[in-house]
């Protein structure tokens, strides 16, 4: 079981960049790039919103769930 994180499909749609992005959220551009890449253990609900905030979006549009 793994959790695909499509944030670029959502920067993409919505025509962002991450540097963008993480000055809108207040994160360090090196903290949303281990988010991107999948490479991150948790994120904050704190966090999250803000995604969703910046990028008008659902938590579903950026968080999958994928059965191996």
């Amino acid at each position: 079981m793994s959790i695909l994180v499509n944030l670029n499909l959502m920067l993409e749609k919505r025509n962002m960049k991450s540097y963008e992005l993480a000055e809108r959220i207040g994160i360090t551009t090196a903290n949303l790039s281990i988010l991107k890449t999948g490479k991150a253990k948790a994120i904050r609900f704190s966090t999250l919103e803000a995604i969703c905030q910046s990028l008008d979006c659902q938590p579903g549009d950026i968080l999958e769930f994928e059965a191996d």
